[in-house]
């Protein structure tokens, strides 16, 4: 059975910040991811994860940019400045949080150019913190529309032209069935390149056991890919209170 970590940035959303982790673990959570950890003292969410007992699985960067801009810029052409300068500041919270993946976003932007940029980007900050694990992920057209990287395909290509051993892909079951309609398929046409998993139901991004894809059969074969990362729960619950909405967990051996 896959490794289960939750995402409290949409589960357990109905509690204060810093509550969420004791609700995590109590609920049988041994990770937690978190998409923008900035907001909250670094030391206050240590303080969390550790007396909570909790592995920080994933975190997003750049930090958002809160003055209007939209969140992700590694590939647009000419915020090689700015991208350096916030990543920097990502680190600071890094070696303290100790996250086990940073993801990296592309933001909104297209073409030649843009690809050209985020793989220089993303060597930058490979060769920055060569000891520091980062993801690339695909993301739908229909949820993030002009977003860059928007295809598997393209993220393989990337990944190829970064070539760096602390580079991977970040799986997404929910995005994956989004874009190309199979996200099983896609598992199996990009198992060997995952380094990190999430997981929420098409099309509504609801728990595990709604929509069209197979989560018992996909968890069936993640195990039998020899994938031995986590797999987060990245999902809005159907539920009012998100521990009703965790019976996916009870099958999911």
């Amino acid at each position: 059975m896959p490794r289960f970590a939750a995402n409290i940035s949409l589960l357990f959303a109905e509690l204060p910040y810093l509550d969420r982790f004791e609700a995590a673990a109590r609920s049988g959570f041994k990770a937690v991811e978190i998409l923008f950890p900035y907001d909250c003292a670094a030391k206050d969410t240590q303080r969390a994860l550790i007396s909570n007992g909790l592995d920080l699985v994933l975190i997003n960067a750049p930090p958002p940019n809160y003055t209007g801009g939209t969140p992700g810029f590694a590939a647009l052409p000419g915020g090689e400045a700015r991208f350096q300068s916030d990543m920097r500041r990502v680190m600071r919270y890094a070696e303290m949080l100790k996250p086990g993946l940073i993801h990296v976003m592309a933001g909104y932007v297209q073409g030649g150019e843009a690809q050209e940029t985020f793989v220089r980007n993303l060597q930058w900050v490979a060769d920055l913190a060569p000891s520091q694990r980062f993801t690339i992920e695909p993301l739908n057209a229909q949820d993030q529309p002009g977003y860059f990287l928007n295809d598997y395909s393209l993220a393989t290509r990337v990944l190829d032209q970064v070539d760096r051993p602390n580079v991977g892909l970040q799986f997404d079951a929910y995005h994956a069935q989004m874009i190309h309609g199979d996200a099983a398929q896609v598992w199996q046409d990009h198992a060997e390149r995952a380094v990190h998993v999430q997981i929420g139901a098409a099309p509504d991004r609801s728990e595990p056991g709604r929509g069209p894809v197979d989560f018992p059969a996909l968890f069936q074969a993640i195990d039998a890919s020899g994938y031995k990362g986590w797999v987060s729960a990245e999902y809005t619950p159907s539920t009012p209170m998100t521990q009703a909405s965790l019976g996916w967990m009870k099958g999911a051996g």
